[in-house]
């Protein structure tokens, strides 16, 4: 945790940057077979049968934030495309990548103001309006509940 000084920004990247090391935390030790192996064989969501789709899901995620905001303010940006990985080093260092990408946005337009929300409302993807900040802040949300989802994940594969 860097606790940055610039502060919406700053506690907005704080607290991503430790929903993402907790995240690290919860994946940790994990043996290959255990990142790989299906556990939810009900969801229709693909993203979300087995930890190293969830943890391929929220790295694209994470990046795709940014591109929206991103695109919203001018820039052409394409969507990343989704990796697998087959460890969890790997996954460890790709979500670093991803942070500093989400870093990077914010030196790159070091001087904007969150506090216009109006002029930093866009519609994403999915179909929801957000301006930076709530989008934000649904991006540190979304990699605590996945963290959760991995937790839940981790006790049905002990229980095998």
């Amino acid at each position: 945790m860097k606790y940055r000084t610039n502060g919406a920004i700053g506690a907005l990247l704080d607290e991503y940057e430790r929903a993402i090391s907790e995240l690290k935390t919860t994946i940790k030790n994990l043996s290959p077979m255990a990142l790989s192996a299906i556990v939810d064989l009900k969801t229709k969501d693909e993203d979300c049968r087995s930890i190293q789709k969830i943890l391929s899901h929220v790295i694209a995620a994470g990046y795709s934030y940014v591109v929206h905001i991103r695109n919203s303010k001018g820039e052409q940006v394409t969507f990343p495309e989704y990796e697998s990985y087959k460890n969890i080093s790997s996954y460890e260092n790709a979500l670093d990548r991803m942070f500093k990408y989400n870093v990077q946005f914010f030196e790159d337009y070091s001087d904007i103001n969150l506090d216009d929300y109006e002029a930093h409302r866009f519609t994403v993807r999915w179909g929801n309006i957000y301006d930076i900040e709530q989008l934000y802040e649904h991006a540190i949300v979304h990699v605590l509940r996945h963290r959760r989802q991995i937790e839940r994940f981790k006790l049905k594969l002990r229980a095998q």
